[in-house]
C-alpha cells in the first residue's frame, strides 16, 4: 500500500489491516502527518496540531494490535476534532481572537468517548468564529480552502474537518450541526456527514437544550460514519436531553428493493443550480437501479421555512454571543459581529413564530415520511461559495436571483428545524468547477437505520468515492 492509499484508507479498512498486521497505526499516523505538512499551507484545515503526542499514541496502539490485546472501536485512527469543544489541557479557540489563549478546563462528552475508543487526536480542525457560518475563515486562523478547488470554501462550520478528510490528512473527523454545519461541508468536499436526531448524541451546555444543535460524524465512507456515530451515541449523565437506550447501528443492511423514495428538487423554497439538480437526478437513477421507486412530492413549504430557521438561530445562537459583542466587539469577524448585532432585534414573538412554522412544516413532512421510506433532496443549492465569501459585503445569487447571503444556498437548515429527523448526506457528483455536490437522505423521526440503509446501498452501487487517485483531489 503506497502512501497515497494509506492517506485515503477508510477507518473500517484501517482497523481490519491493523488486526491483520498489514498496516500499523504508526504507519498511518506518519502518512497523515507527512501529507499534512505538505498541504496545510494550501488548505489550512487545522488550528492546533499534536503530532508528537499522536506518534506516541500510535506506538501504544501498535503494541496493542501486535499483542492481540483488546482494542477500542477507533483504536489507532487519526481523528480531527473540531476546534469548538474542549479536551482538557488543550487549547480551544472556537475560531475567535477572543479565545486565542484559552486552554480547555474540561473534555466534552463526545470528545471523551472518542478518546476512550482509542482514536488519536492529531489535530483540531478549523471553524468560522463561534461556528456561525456555512464557510470557514476567521481573523485568528485565516481562510480554510476546498481541496477540490481552493478558490472555493470547504463549507462550514465544520470546514476544517471536511477539508482535512478530502485532503487525506485525517481518517475520521468530528463535526457539529446547528444549521447544516456537518452536511454543508460534507457536500462541498464530497464526504459523508450525519446529523443525528436531537438527543441521540450528547452536547455541551447550553446548546444541549437547543433542539437545532447536533454533534455528529464526518467521514469518507458510510461505514466510517456508522463507526464514529456508534461511539458518539448514547445517554450521558451530563446531558439531560440524551436519549435512552443507546442506539447501535449495524454495518450491514438488507436491499432497498421495493422502497418508495420521495424526492423534492428544491424543498419548495430554494433556488437550485442546474449542476446540483443534474447530479441529484443522476443519483436518483442509482436508487431506481437498486429497485426503489422515486416520486416527486410537494412539501408545500415556502420562504417562511428559511426565515423561521434564521429567526430561531438569531434568537438563541445570536443571543449567546451578546457578551462577546459587548465586551470584545472589536475582535469579532464581520459576520459574527453582524449576526450578534442582528439578534438584538429578536423578540420572544419572533421565537414563538419560528416554532409555529416548525409545526406547520411537519404537518406536510410527517405524512410524506409515513408514506415513503426516505425523502431525498440536494444538500446545498450551489456547489459552494468562494473561500473568502463575506455575507456582510458580498452578494449571493442563484439562477440570477438574489438569495439570503448567510444560508440561502444551504438546504440543510429546514432539517435542523425538523430536528428529530435523521439526515445523512452523501456525495452526488462534482460540478464543472471540480467542487463536489451532495444529496440529503431524510428519515422518519428517530429512524436512523433507514438513512444508513439507503446511504450504504447507494455507496455500494457506486463503489465508494476515494478509492483511487483519479477520485481524489489533486493536491
Amino acid at each position: 500500500m503506497n502512501n497515497s492509499d494509506i492517506n485515503y484508507v477508510t477507518g473500517d479498512e484501517a482497523i481490519s489491516a491493523f488486526k491483520a498486521k498489514t498496516l500499523s497505526p504508526v504507519e498511518l499516523i506518519d502518512a497523515v502527518i507527512e501529507k499534512s505538512e505538505k498541504v496545510e499551507n494550501e488548505i489550512n484545515a487545522f488550528t492546533y496540531t499534536f503530532f508528537d503526542q499522536a506518534r506516541e499514541a500510535a506506538k501504544i496502539a501498535e503494541k496493542k494490535y501486535a499483542n492481540n490485546e483488546e482494542t477500542g472501536e477507533l483504536e489507532g485512527l487519526p481523528i480531527g476534532v473540531k476546534d469548538e469543544s474542549g479536551i482538557i489541557g488543550q487549547p480551544l479557540s472556537k475560531g475567535s481572537l477572543i479565545y486565542k489563549d484559552y486552554i480547555a478546563e474540561d473534555t466534552s462528552p463526545v470528545n471523551q468517548r472518542v478518546i476512550d475508543a482509542g482514536a488519536i487526536v492529531h489535530a483540531r480542525t478549523a471553524t468560522p468564529e463561534f461556528s456561525c457560518a456555512g464557510f470557514t475563515w476567521s481573523r485568528l486562523w485565516g481562510v480554510t480552502r476546498n481541496p477540490w478547488n481552493t478558490e472555493f470554501t470547504s463549507g462550514g462550520s465544520s470546514g476544517g474537518s471536511s477539508a482535512s478528510l478530502a485532503a487525506g490528512t485525517s481518517t475520521i473527523c468530528t463535526g457539529s450541526d446547528i444549521g447544516g454545519s456537518i452536511r454543508i461541508p460534507a457536500s462541498t468536499c464530497g464526504l459523508v456527514g450525519y446529523k443525528p436526531p436531537y438527543g441521540r448524541n450528547p452536547e455541551e451546555a447550553i446548546f444541549n437544550l437547543d433542539f437545532y444543535c447536533h454533534t455528529g460524524p464526518l467521514a469518507r465512507s458510510v461505514k466510517d460514519a456508522i463507526r464514529l456515530q456508534n461511539v458518539m451515541c448514547g445517554p450521558s449523565p451530563r446531558d439531560i436531553a440524551t436519549l435512552r437506550p443507546k442506539l447501535t447501528l449495524p454495518y450491514k443492511y438488507n436491499s432497498i428493493k421495493n422502497w418508495k423514495i420521495a424526492y423534492s428538487p428544491n424543498l419548495g423554497c430554494f433556488e437550485v443550480d442546474a449542476e446540483v439538480e443534474k447530479n441529484t437526478l443522476e443519483s436518483l437513477e442509482i436508487f431506481k437501479s437498486l429497485g426503489a421507486t422515486v416520486e416527486e412530492v410537494d412539501l408545500n413549504w415556502g420562504p417562511e421555512v428559511l426565515d423561521a430557521g434564521l429567526a430561531y438561530l438569531g434568537h438563541i445562537f445570536g443571543a449567546a454571543m451578546q457578551d462577546e459583542l459587548e465586551q470584545h466587539g472589536e475582535k469579532l469577524t464581520t459576520y459574527a459581529k453582524a449576526f450578534a448585532e442582528e439578534s438584538l432585534n429578536s423578540t420572544p414573538r419572533d421565537f414563538l413564530g419560528s416554532l409555529d412554522v416548525a409545526y406547520k412544516m411537519y404537518e406536510t413532512l410527517g405524512p410524506i415520511l409515513e408514506s415513503y421510506n426516505v425523502l431525498i433532496c440536494p444538500t446545498t443549492a450551489i456547489p459552494a461559495v468562494p473561500a473568502e465569501f463575506d455575507p456582510t459585503k458580498d452578494n449571493l445569487e442563484i439562477n440570477g436571483k438574489e438569495v439570503n447571503k448567510m444560508l440561502g444556498w444551504c438546504m440543510t437548515t429546514p432539517f435542523n428545524t425538523m430536528s428529530r429527523c435523521p439526515v445523512l448526506t452523501v456525495p452526488s457528483g462534482r460540478a464543472s468547477n471540480g467542487v463536489p455536490t451532495g444529496i440529503q437522505i431524510v428519515g422518519k423521526t428517530y429512524c436512523d437505520e433507514d438513512v444508513f440503509q439507503a446511504g450504504l446501498a447507494f455507496e455500494t452501487a457506486l463503489g465508494g468515492w476515494y478509492g483511487t487517485d483519479s477520485t481524489r483531489p489533486k493536491l
